[in-house]
């Protein structure tokens, strides 16, 4: 099978011929047809974060969705022809990012296949597509455990988004959806229309700025320390501040309004299978739709590189391997 392998960040990815993989008990092959391009990888390949490998050379990419075509010893909840995703945080259980987790501690999506043990598999309904599924396993999976369980909202809810890129965009229309009013912040004026038309009340350039709106719950999908300072001034006393955003790995707070506001302020990352379930439910009812631009398994090299330049502005780039010609009925709804 063709593979994109990363070896060191002097040698960046390559694409190389291995091996077809073999299912394991426990385990099956998918043949790949969408693999979601993260800027995770992108700190991987340039040496920001490429200590979190299990091992290397590796295949990385951990945002997958194909089509089960093997299945090994043990497995009962899997057939060959099952349309699934494969989870980006392992089963939920081994931690926020485990050394086993696809990409991570074994080799990933930029392949023709790959190997999941079954807890990982999530089902794709016949109404969503490949891309849209391996989007939400983890833009929209990280998105939903920021907004709805490190953030608790519920309807009725005063929302603030900090940063309207693909995951602030795919959080502030689940947060719509869900009966949430909800407001957001974001630096760039060209991307203000698209929270707009996700149902955004208001869209406005400062964080500061949101403390118009009585906010209960701010997510701040951005990260850059000032973003983390000024949703505590803006959020109403009482509030929680939900921290996803990793624009920066420091930032410095007013500790006295932290405690005076008798605030919240709460970390997370990724998710659970469960939430990837979730998101893909908000897809197939036609709530939802993540944005995204496809490219061909030939560009995710070039795909990584656009990333790092941040030159794909509020998409998820996304490698399709093949067409996606299983979708029944009509194409799903939502805002892009």
């Amino acid at each position: 099978m063709k593979a994109w392998i990363f070896q060191s960040t002097t040698k960046g990815l390559e694409c190389v011929d291995l091996p077809d993989p073999v299912p394991g008990p426990g385990e099956v092959v998918v043949d790949l047809r969408a693999a979601g391009l993260c800027h995770s990888d992108v700190g991987i390949i340039d040496g920001t974060i490429t200590e979190v490998l299990g091992f290397t050379p590796i295949v990385l990419g951990h945002e997958a969705a194909g089509i089960v075509s093997a299945v090994g010893e043990g497995v009962s909840n899997a057939s060959v022809g099952d349309r699934v995703a494969i989870s980006a945080m392992g089963d939920g259980t081994s931690g926020v990012i485990g050394q086993s987790t696809i990409g991570v501690g074994r080799h990933g999506a930029y392949a023709e296949k790959t190997v999941a043990p079954e807890s990982e598999l999530i089902p794709i309904p016949s109404t969503v597509t490949f891309e849209q599924a391996a989007a939400a396993t983890d833009a929209g999976m990280t998105s939903y455990h920021a907004i709805f369980v490190r953030g608790g909202l519920r309807a009725g809810m005063k929302v603030g988004i900090v940063g309207l890129g693909g995951l602030g965009l795919t959080g502030a229309r689940m947060a719509v959806v869900s009966g949430a009013e909800v407001y957001a912040a974001e630096i760039n004026p060209v991307v203000h229309p698209e929270g707009l038309k996700r149902g955004v009340k208001q869209v406005v350039t400062d964080v500061k700025e949101l403390a118009a709106f009585d906010l209960d719950l701010i997510v701040d999908f951005a990260g850059f320390g000032t973003t983390t300072a000024a949703a505590i001034e803006a959020i109403r006393p009482g509030g929680r501040i939900v921290q996803v955003g990793l624009g920066k790995q420091e930032a410095t707070i007013n500790t006295y309004l932290l405690a005076m506001k008798d605030l919240e302020l709460v970390g997370t990352v990724g998710g659970t299978p469960a939430d990837t379930a979730e998101v893909i439910k908000f897809i197939a009812s036609g709530d939802l739709e993540i944005a995204t631009k496809t490219i061909g398994f030939d560009e995710v090299r070039s795909g990584l590189d656009d990333l790092a330049r941040g030159g794909v502005p509020g998409q998820r780039l996304v490698a399709i391997l093949e067409a996606d010609d299983q979708i029944q009925g009509p194409t799903v709804g939502g805002v892009r």
